[in-house]
């Protein structure tokens, strides 16, 4: 959804208050060379999700498949995404593209990555990511190893990463969001929600190694102000270097965090709502894979047990029927209710794709059509989910006690 993303940019990049003389040939993430306009803008202000701070514990299911461990690796999306933030972690290339191939044994889980402009920085920091948060169970002794592989693709922009060079002001604001994932104490109340946008004022001078002056706009809500109390001394203890006399500008603290519920959000302006939503979206796919790949197993067990009794009738066989039955029942339950609060979130997005529509046909019809497409495949897949759910209980077996 590029026209969406569009207008999100306008909302996350804040424009420059100040300028400053250069006349150094400057190229862009795109590899391009910049305008004199671009040269001297603020950038380098990415959004922050407080999944960095506080990464989710996935619950995994006892049993592991392919499935499970799609919903696992794209749970870790947005950390993956994370490490590609930081420059060191890319190489030149405006597009850094890579694949995880995980490998599922009795053992536990290895990870391949593979990948275009990645620089040794960047692979050791995925690859961190990958062996702390996606651990599937391991498959039982002597079982068949289990595969997935998931595509991974970071593109630089000022949405999302930060490139320095540009000017003394960006470098400054891009030292400043690479710093963010170290000042986590700072959002020790939203570890389920998400913050609110701040703006900070910044003001350097030549004769200063560090800021002269950061001042916070009042945010309108106490935990806001409080979070602006905890940044503000980290911010002003940065190095900051400058040529010119001085300079001002703003930083625009956009938050999100991929598990805060959708209610969470309400405050954010809708074009960042949605935008959160989308990281949601993303955790509540990988809940449904996850629910998805562990029916498959269940389902195994209770058809191995059926098999076993169509083939002898051996009544001893009916409380292990009975056992694995109300397993596959219980896995059904957790599909639906993975699908439902997908759906959720889908029609939350949808709402919002539809009031900006209202007031930018053009800007939000892309977003609105592909939102809605997004619902109606859900609430297809749910209903199916319940249909299946329906027919697995009505299979299991039930005691009857005749005289």
């Amino acid at each position: 959804m590029l026209r969406r993303l569009a207008v999100a940019s306008f909302a996350l990049t804040a424009a420059c208050a100040g300028t400053q003389k250069t006349d150094a040939a400057v190229t862009g993430a795109d590899g391009q060379p910049m305008t004199k306009e671009e040269r001297v803008k603020i950038t380098n202000q990415p959004p922050f999700d407080l999944v960095s701070c506080f990464p989710r514990e996935l619950k995994m299911p006892e049993q592991s498949s392919q499935g499970v461990v799609l919903g696992a690796l794209l749970s870790a999306r947005p950390q993956v995404q994370e490490c590609l933030v930081d420059p060191k972690n890319r190489g030149p290339a405006a597009a850094t593209k890579l694949s995880v191939k995980t490998t599922l044994t009795d053992q536990g889980a290895t990870h391949a990555l593979t990948g275009e402009n990645l620089t040794p920085e960047g692979q050791a920091c995925i690859q961190k990511v990958l062996d702390t948060q996606v651990q599937p169970a391991a498959l039982a002794k002597g079982a068949q190893p289990v595969e997935a592989t998931i595509p991974f693709e970071h593109s630089a922009s000022g949405l999302n990463s930060v490139t320095f060079g540009i000017n003394e002001g960006s470098d400054f604001t891009g030292a400043v969001r690479l710093a963010q994932p170290g000042w986590c104490e700072c959002y020790a109340n939203f570890k389920d929600k998400v913050p609110p946008t701040l703006t900070a004022k910044v003001k350097l001078v030549k004769a200063q190694q560090t800021p002269a002056e950061v001042t916070f706009e009042p945010s309108g809500v106490t935990e806001g102000d409080q979070l602006a109390a905890c940044l503000q001394p980290k911010i002003a203890a940065l190095p900051a270097k400058l040529s010119s006399d001085e300079l001002s500008f703003s930083y625009r603290f956009v938050h999100f965090n991929s598990q805060a519920s959708e209610e969470s959000s309400a405050t954010l302006a809708p074009e960042l709502r949605f935008l959160q939503l989308d990281l949601v979206r993303t955790q509540r796919a990988a809940d449904q894979a996850m629910a998805d790949g562990a029916r498959g197993p269940a389902a195994q067990a209770f058809a191995t047990v059926v098999d076993r009794y169509q083939k002898t009738k051996d009544w001893k066989l009916f409380d292990e029927l009975e056992r694995t039955c109300n397993a596959l029942v219980a896995a059904d339950t957790r599909v639906t209710e993975a699908t439902q609060g997908r759906l959720t979130t889908e029609q939350a997005a949808l709402t919002i794709a539809q009031e900006m529509k209202v007031k930018d046909a053009e800007g939000w019809s892309e977003a609105e059509a592909a939102t809605q497409k997004n619902l109606d495949e859900t609430q297809k897949e749910l209903a199916e989910a319940q249909k299946i759910a329906t027919q697995d209980k009505g299979a299991c077996p039930k005691k009857s006690y005749k005289k």
